[in-house]
């Protein structure tokens, strides 16, 4: 069974997209086809995200509590790595995406993120639509 980190960015996705392909993911998850990986960093991140004015037309702060629960309770918490002491990507706010995908050895670290896509070369990283597309087989 593959395992991934789904970069907090697809997770809001998600939330407030439920026809595309971040939410899709989360069907996937919840029948089986792959673990999620999860880190308590991530979930406070996911938290203060979607604790933000901007998304209280979306969602209110009972559905963020709930669906940050969910997404503990679907997930393998793995403790969140120490810091490595080489940076890879572009943006130091993505260094703990990227530690907590090599320390869990997952097989795909899921964003929409640019600077964290442009690590292809060095790291599993894949959009949404391309993981769906490998668990789905379309």
């Amino acid at each position: 069974m593959s395992r991934a980190v789904l970069d907090t960015n697809v997770l809001v996705s998600a939330l407030i997209s439920p026809s595309g392909p971040s939410a899709r993911l989360l069907l996937e998850l919840r029948a089986g086809a792959f673990e999620l990986v999860v880190s308590p960093r991530l979930l406070d991140e996911l938290l203060e995200v979607l604790r933000r004015d901007k998304f209280r037309h979306y969602v209110t702060e009972a559905d963020v509590e709930a669906y940050v629960e969910l997404i503990r309770s679907e997930s393998v918490v793995h403790e969140d790595p120490a810091p490595s002491s080489t940076l890879i990507g572009t943006d130091p706010d993505d260094e703990y995406l990227i530690d907590l995908a090599r320390s869990a050895r997952v097989d795909a670290l899921v964003s929409g993120d640019a600077h964290l896509l442009d690590l292809r070369a060095v790291l599993p990283v894949v959009g949404p639509a391309e993981f769906l597309a490998g668990l789905v087989g379309i």
